[in-house]
């Protein structure tokens, strides 16, 4: 089993922030934790907000600050290798993150097509698909999404000879 992680966001592009960050870790334990905006944080995508469920008052009443974001990462995930699926975008969040709490992360991430050859790859999207049309876990919220990504990725890496 691998570990794999997902970060929900204010919308995409330049602006954008992390809200949301969640991982499900190589032994089963699961952790999420909404993520309180900077006041300079300020880009809002309805059509994001539309696929995740989570409005901004949620984060600025219940989010967590971005250091202790990143400090119960560093604790949760040190010295692991983490996996996601849309590394350019979770890699970016994760490093807005990580520079407004002042410290780097104790962990790696990568990209699942560091996992997958290119026999392999193309099984994971049917995968994640079957996985979460027959799931009652909420799609778009960072656990949720980590815990179905690393439920196909062992599917898809079982098939492997």
């Amino acid at each position: 089993m691998h570990c794999t992680l997902d970060i929900e966001a204010s919308g995409f592009g330049r602006h954008s922030y992390p809200i949301e960050v969640g991982y499900v870790r190589d032994d089963g334990l699961a952790w999420c934790t909404l993520i309180r905006p900077l006041p300079e944080w300020t880009h809002w995508d309805d059509a994001a907000a539309r696929m995740h469920g989570i409005p901004r008052d949620a984060l600025l009443m219940h989010g967590r600050a971005p250091a202790a974001v990143a400090r119960a990462l560093n604790e949760g995930l040190a010295g692991r290798t983490v996996y996601c699926d849309g590394w350019a975008h979770d890699y970016t969040w994760l490093n807005a993150l990580f520079e407004a709490a002042g410290f780097a992360p104790s962990f790696k991430l990568e990209s699942v097509q560091r996992l997958l050859d290119d026999q392999h790859l193309p099984a994971l999207d049917p995968a994640l698909q079957r996985l979460r049309a027959g799931s009652a876990q909420q799609r778009h919220r960072a656990s949720s999404d980590a815990r179905v990504l690393q439920q196909a990725l062992d599917m898809v890496l079982q098939t492997r000879v």
